[in-house]
């Protein structure tokens, strides 16, 4: 049963990732919710694949892994339940079908692909692509517990908003009243120095450049560079770890919150720059590490009659299908997560037409009640056909 975590239980429950990898099968668990959950006694594991042919999830110990097959598909949710694991589990998916690329089909069993609902990635991606354990990234179980404390939304009105925007690593990098340690860092952009810098300008709410996980790309990385501005995300639910002081062994999510927290308690609104309308995955000559090896012919928009290649609206390769229920869902879950979970207070959605070209999207977003009291902010337009869209989104943003 995926719940709250009781602590208590979770100590005498979890078992070594060693142990679990050596002596645990699975259960059946249950199809909801997506993504891996920690429920106190083990792991619910759910993955969305329409046409997959199989599913194994792969665990790891160190260099070790083992790869249990999951059993279970329910409403083309593929799922399992692991006895004893818990927070550090360190997991990716193999997913089986037909690699027919003519059909929008791109599967390929040997790759180890991202759960697309991972909370902390481990690993660093590094040009060419590998399949090796050694080479790939993998996701981890979380702990979600945080002491908020009394933390508030701070709720400013539009008409009293300032905006700051701000790259995490850029604000503080060369601060030299920040300590060194924490400069260009989660917790360097909260520290005491900047909370005042901020609040000095007669700033409210800071426009953070994206944080999701995103990867350099290849032709960046060829010329020894790298993606400074973000805007390649590959997991949507995962702060970038290159953004961590992880001072005293405190995690990425942590150190997130903890930055929010401060925030918060001098007034500052966060609001997150996030990138739906493409993935890492590039073009058809890009890598498969998540969302094109779960299931291409659903993830992605591909153009009618050549089912090869990828509708390009965003300009980077590719561009997420949120016209697809299940994709949909993705891009809703990770809004809400960023603000149930890490309590952010609103978006700047970029290339936001993208999003909304024969979806739902707006109009799930209207309704949600999560997502009603955040602010929402369009770049209203992409390269797609009549991609300019200043004005035609509904009130609210």
């Amino acid at each position: 049963m995926v719940g709250e975590p009781d602590p208590a239980a979770a100590r005498r429950a979890v078992l070594r990732v060693g142990d679990v990898i050596d002596s645990v099968s699975l259960e059946a668990g249950r199809p909801w919710p997506l993504g891996a959950s920690w429920d106190g006694h083990g792991v619910n594991f759910a993955l969305f694949s329409a046409h997959a042919e199989g599913v194994d999830l792969c665990l790891f110990d160190g260099m070790r892994m083992r790869a249990l097959p999951l059993r279970e598909c329910s409403d083309q949710v593929w799922h399992g339940y692991l006895a004893g694991a818990g927070p550090g589990m360190r997991y990716a998916y193999r997913v089986h079908g037909p690699y027919a690329p003519d059909k929008g089909h791109r599967f390929n069993a040997h790759r180890l692909l991202l759960d697309p609902y991972a909370r902390e990635i481990v690993g660093r991606f590094s040009w060419p692509a590998h399949d090796d354990p050694a080479h790939s990234l993998t996701a981890a179980v979380v702990d979600e517990r945080f002491d908020w404390g009394d933390d508030t939304a701070p709720a400013i009105p539009w008409s009293e908003t300032v905006l700051y925007e701000a790259h995490v690593k850029g604000i503080s990098r060369q601060h030299p009243d920040v300590p060194e340690v924490l400069r260009g860092t989660y917790a360097g952009l909260a520290a005491p120095v900047m909370i005042e810098h901020f609040r000095r300008l007669g700033v409210t709410s800071l426009n953070l450049l994206p944080v999701h996980f995103f990867l350099d790309e290849q032709r960046l990385a060829n010329e020894g560079r790298v993606n400074y501005w973000g805007y390649n995300s590959l997991a949507f639910f995962a702060p970038e770890p290159r953004y961590a002081a992880r001072i005293g062994g405190q995690s990425v999510i942590a150190e997130f919150k903890t930055m929010v927290r401060s925030l918060h308690a001098a007034g500052l609104e966060v609001i997150l720059d996030v990138v739906f309308n493409h993935t890492a995955e590039t073009d058809e000559w890009g890598p498969t590490l998540s969302f094109r090896g779960i299931d291409n012919l659903s993830y992605y928009r591909l153009p009618a009659g050549n089912f090869a290649a990828y509708e390009n609206f965003s300009g980077c390769g590719n561009t997420v299908n949120v016209a697809h229920p299940r994709v949909l869902q993705l891009v809703m879950d990770a809004l809400r997560y960023w603000v149930e979970v890490m309590h952010v207070d609103g978006f700047r959605f970029d290339l936001a037409a993208a999003l909304t070209r024969d979806s739902a999207f707006l109009a799930a977003l209207r309704q949600d009640p999560a997502l009603q009291r955040t602010k929402l902010i369009a770049e209203p337009w992409d390269i797609g056909p009549q991609g300019y869209r200043l004005g035609r989104f509904l009130p609210g943003w």
